[in-house]
């Protein structure tokens, strides 16, 4: 056993990502690496790469057995048999003699090939092997992460890009704003912000610490502290319900500027965005960000979040419809109806075609169960069509699909969808029925090749949500226990907009607009923020007598609310999800390939085996136990 333990293994004298460099010349050399692919020429004659330790780089190695070798050693001892037996991405420290090679032909491998020279193998060390069993070809599961890392390029380039792009990042925020990095508790308890938390028990009975949801209520307090522009790269925990851009565990781009208002933080961040795109994918996007309110994000795209690279727009159009149609669609009385338009793109498209594709999609597809089954109605599908009476229009009737023609301008094959939904005054959540249907609809005609994928990247900023949201049974996070009915959209810590929104406190606080902004790109949100309560007062009214929360939970930010009494300043700040935005600018469609360790779809971290069992004796510890289900 010890002596299968290396570690007295000489220092090396370069690193191969450097030997291209016609200055250095023929000479004897000590590198460290991973054993690559070998050919053998012959049974006495070898070509091996050696991958550099960050495995970016690779040099071709030549092996022979030296003619002075004793017959009786070449199969079974000296460095041409020890390379030989090496298995692929063993770790090696190898000595050889560098030399001048012709140019090499180049690959598709990821690796960057040392093209001018080549490495004459005199010893070689295998500091540690593979076991014989792993298949280092295959494709590893989630268990082996790190066989993952190791092996696949795409990924490891983009943890180097996550590492450039937070690099660049600190710099930025530190030597062109003036920020100031600064670091707060993991540690915390737990306060009802409005999402769920993670709490860690200790061992003083009957008290548990929480892991931070955001480092919201600490970064008020170090702008009450006379910290004027504080940032950090905050690690964020929160036990809700995970969908596929959802960690529990994430990584977001935080910071808080004092004496600021919600202006001063969007052009901040506008600026850093337009930076890292144009920096680091070369990228120029518009200046200024173009901006719509929540309502008319709501109305127009059917979504707080929309993707501008769809071309689509919605239209209210019950007041032009027929009223047996209306009835058709819908069970409701008197309902709104609202009309989009998916384009094809297509000069030439076949309606035939675009009607087979809407039958599969809503017909066999499970996708389309919560559209077909909508309280609402399930959507109206039109397909324009030339060859058909009033181009497929005719359950329009003639003035309808005359005006419906005039406003969306639809093309031979787009598919028109109806559907309605209750006339309410104001639009509250995140999306429509509508708006997520076309979303679903045009991701499953990129997939059969139906229209093009969308290209490019179009951000928006989305502001004047409401303050406040009707509490729903069906919400992911569990609020600020308030008995209001109503709940804060963002955080309690949210700024009205305008003086008359904070006359709404007092009147009618679901009328009241917040000064909060949503960044999005390409139909992402990349974070949002806002402007903050920073007298004590008002944020203990909202606290108490809008949201009504428990006197128990309000004491719970006791220390927040005697920060705000003690002079604080205006102040306003942005949280970005970093996992997030690396993901937009490399195109992922997982956060799980931008992380080096995530979390399955569970919240399982399949390689280490988290979460795990705690044994009775640990709960014991911390005064507690596991109830058996009833």
């Amino acid at each position: 056993m010890a002596g299968t333990l290396r570690v007295d293994f000489p220092a090396p004298t370069h690193e191969i990502s450097e030997l291209d460099d016609p200055n250095i010349e023929e000479q004897e050399v000590v590198l460290h690496g991973y054993c690559g692919d070998r050919k053998d020429s012959s049974n006495n004659l070898s070509f091996i790469d050696l991958l550099s330790r960050d495995l970016t780089h690779k040099i071709q190695m030549v092996s022979a057995v030296p003619r002075s070798q004793p017959a009786s050693e070449t199969k079974d001892a000296g460095p041409h048999a020890t390379i030989k037996k090496a298995k692929s991405h063993s770790s090696l420290v190898v000595r050889g003699l560098l030399k001048e090679r012709k140019l090499a032909k180049a690959d598709h491998s990821g690796i960057v090939k040392i093209m001018t020279k080549e490495l004459q193998l005199l010893d070689v060390r295998v500091l540690n092997g593979i076991p014989t069993k792993l298949n280092m070809a295959q494709n590893f599961p989630p268990e082996m992460r790190y066989l993952q890392l190791r092996t696949d390029q795409a990924l490891r380039a983009a943890i180097a890009f996550r590492a450039d792009i937070a690099t660049f990042a600190r710099g930025w925020l530190q030597n062109e704003r003036k920020f100031m990095e600064i670091e707060t508790p993991l540690l915390f308890k737990s306060t009802p912000e409005g999402a769920r938390e993670f709490l860690v028990p200790t061992r003083r009975r009957e008290y548990a610490y929480a892991l931070p949801q955001s480092p919201q209520q600490f970064k008020q307090m170090l702008v009450a502290s006379g910290f004027p522009r504080y940032f950090q790269l905050a690690r964020c925990f929160r036990d809700e319900d995970l969908r596929a851009d959802r960690q529990p565990e994430f990584t977001q781009l935080d910071l808080e500027m004092s004496f600021a208002k919600s202006e001063d933080v969007m052009e901040c961040i506008e600026s850093l965005i337009r930076t890292l795109w144009q920096k680091h994918l070369q990228y120029r996007l518009p200046e200024p960000f173009p901006r719509i309110t929540y309502q008319d994000a709501m109305s127009k795209y059917g979504s707080d979040k929309p993707d501008l690279r769809l071309k689509y727009q919605i239209a209210r159009i019950d007041h032009l419809l027929p009223a047996d149609l209306i009835n058709k669609i819908s069970p409701l009385t008197k309902p709104a109806v609202d009309v989009a338009v998916l384009r094809t793109g297509k000069t030439e498209a076949d309606p035939n075609q675009t009607r087979g594709f809407v039958g599969r999609f809503l017909d066999d597809s499970s996708e389309a169960s919560p559209y077909n089954d909508n309280l609402s109605g399930a959507p109206g599908i039109f397909i324009f069509d030339s060859t058909k009476p009033l181009q497929g229009l005719q359950a329009f009737g003639f003035e309808a699909a005359e005006e419906i023609e005039r406003m969306l301008e639809p093309e031979e094959g787009d598919l028109i969808i109806l559907q309605a939904r209750p006339d309410t005054p104001r639009f509250s959540g995140g999306s429509t029925m509508l708006g997520r249907l076309v979303l679903a609809l045009s991701s499953e005609a990129v997939r059969e090749r139906l229209i093009t994928p969308p290209e490019g990247f179009y951000p928006l900023w989305v502001t004047d949500f409401p303050l406040f949201s009707p509490v729903s049974s069906a919400a992911d996070e569990p609020g600020q226990s308030g008995a209001a009915g109503l709940r804060s959209t963002h955080h309690p810590f949210t700024s009205p907009k305008n003086p008359k929104d904070v006359d709404y406190l007092l009147t009618d606080p679901a009328e009241a607009i917040a000064d909060h902004y949503d960044l999005v790109i390409n139909g992402i949100e990349l974070g949002g923020g806002s402007r903050r309560i920073h007298h004590a007062a008002i944020q203990r009214f909202v606290m108490e007598d809008v949201l009504k929360m428990p006197r128990e939970k309000v004491a719970e930010f006791e220390h927040l609310l005697k920060a705000l009494e003690a002079g604080c300043p205006p102040h306003a700040g942005f949280a970005l999800g970093f996992d997030r935005m690396v993901a937009v600018m490399l195109g992922k469609e997982s956060l799980k390939d931008v992380i080096a360790f995530p979390k399955s779809s569970k919240g399982e971290d399949l390689m280490v085996g988290a979460p795990a069992k705690v044994t009775k004796e640990d709960w014991d510890a911390y005064g507690l136990s596991v109830k058996d289900k009833p």
